[in-house]
């Protein structure tokens, strides 16, 4: 059976976050016995670590740099974790086994000033440790628990070859697709949202990822006002060959309060195909047969072929009552066009407490998990129709983690499309293939 850590998810990060690196489990003191011996034969020599003391009312702790290493001495930092802070103090350089006391060793020698004794499960603190600690000033405290940690560095060598192959994979997968029954030879992607979701954003970065460096065609505005004012559809460009690639991306005017942002008869519209590249939007006017950028007999390349609605996830909560009516009402035009549509949560890696290191297995991390139901339970999408992604919009460099979660959900996103097309009356699709 896995041997697992007393700490919260919440408790975890926090320790990771101050001191750095991932946290890997080396030694249980209730599964491992309570004996120095024991710690020591599993700890020794494995890099930075953290004890972790537990008692009734305390998680205290030490963290060394040098690790457990026989005889060499260390700085060790005392620590005191305080709902959502720590409180810390310095040791004296000392030999990092120093820190294990019995009960009269710490009696005979009191200038110790933190002593963890594993057989009597006690530990000792002096008075000026406990105050610096925000401990009560109790010199001695019965523990429940005692936790070693390896830090380690989670973005090492082995974890990121990992993370490239599966970017290569992805990527290749991309290069190769075909539309299903080759009933098109481009999907095209309609993103919606609010203004300032971080739709051209992943324009950009879909782009950056097949260009091999970062992009910035689709132009960019704040995270309120947006700057998208066009219908524009984008065409994905391969590196190695230049050539296209089957999937072209639709930008819109976001979504916004009142009568500002997408107008909702355009929706359908759009939708059909009946919008060209370049129309200028009107929120108070749709398109209409005549105009310029009107298509009068779209064909079925010219339609959407699948829809993904784009949210910055620190932004849910704040959704305005009017804002999820009219994502509803969206919703309710594509499921009329048999649209299979799916949710984008962009800035991911900004939310609180969420590091790059969170980014290989980002599904799992708790925070991330709460999000995904609030998605559900505000807006009704499925859990397995919300994908995360990390735009790239200050980096200078591509990142391969970021690279992975903008490809896994362009996958997605193209299955999602196959489902479309497959799903097309027979007659329908035999009409769209003489068209052609």
């Amino acid at each position: 059976m896995a041997v697992t850590t007393c700490l919260t998810w919440m408790q975890e990060k926090i320790l990771q976050n101050h001191f750095g690196g991932k946290f890997n489990l080396l030694y249980k003191a209730s599964v491992h016995k309570f004996s120095l011996e024991h710690l020591l034969q599993v700890c020794s020599n494995q890099g930075p670590t953290v004890t972790v003391i537990y008692s009734k009312d305390h998680v205290t702790g030490a963290f060394m740099q040098e690790g457990y290493q026989e005889g060499k001495t260390s700085f060790i930092t005392l620590f005191a974790l305080q709902e959502t802070k720590i409180l810390e103090c310095k040791m004296k350089l000392c030999v990092p086994s120093m820190l294990f006391v019995t009960w009269t060793g710490w009696h005979r020698q009191k200038k110790y000033e933190f002593g963890i004794d594993l057989t009597g499960r006690k530990l000792h603190i002096s008075a000026n440790t406990s105050k610096e600690l925000g401990l009560l000033q109790c010199e001695s405290i019965s523990f429940e628990e005692c936790e070693v940690f390896q830090c380690e560095d989670i973005l090492n060598k082995r974890k990121m070859e990992e993370v490239t192959e599966l970017r290569e994979s992805l990527w290749s997968s991309m290069r190769t697709y075909k539309p299903y029954g080759d009933l098109v030879h481009q999907i095209r992607i309609l993103l919606l949202g609010p203004i300032g979701a971080g739709k051209s954003s992943f324009v950009n970065s879909v782009k950056s990822v097949f260009q091999g460096r970062v992009v910035h065609q689709a132009l960019v505005g704040s995270d309120t006002t947006g700057i998208s004012q066009k219908y524009r559809t984008y065409s994905i460009k391969d590196e190695k060959d230049g050539n296209s690639l089957p999937f072209i991306l639709c930008d819109s005017l976001g979504l916004g309060e009142g009568e500002e942002g997408l107008c909702m008869d355009d929706v359908p519209q759009i939708l059909k195909g009946h919008v060209s590249d370049r129309y200028q939007f009107n929120p108070m006017k749709p398109i209409t047969p005549g105009h310029d950028n009107y298509v009068d007999s779209p064909l079925l390349k010219d339609r959407i072929h699948c829809a993904a609605f784009v949210f910055n996830v620190n932004c849910i909560e704040y959704l305005s009552d009017e804002m999820v009516a009219k994502i509803r009402r969206v919703r309710r035009k594509l499921i009329e066009c048999g649209l299979v549509h799916l949710v984008l949560l962009t800035h991911v890696d900004s939310m609180d407490l969420i590091t790059k290191d969170d980014l290989i297995d980002i599904y799992r991390c708790p925070p991330v998990k709460s999000q995904l139901e609030a998605v559900h339970k505000a807006l009704g999408f499925p859990l397995s129709d919300i994908l995360l992604v990390s735009n790239y919009t200050s980096e200078w460099e591509l990142d391969p983690l970021k690279d992975k979660l903008i490809l896994f959900a362009l996958r997605h996103m193209l299955w999602a499309a196959d489902d479309f097309l497959e799903d097309l009356p027979l007659e329908e699709t035999r009409e769209m293939l003489l068209a052609v």
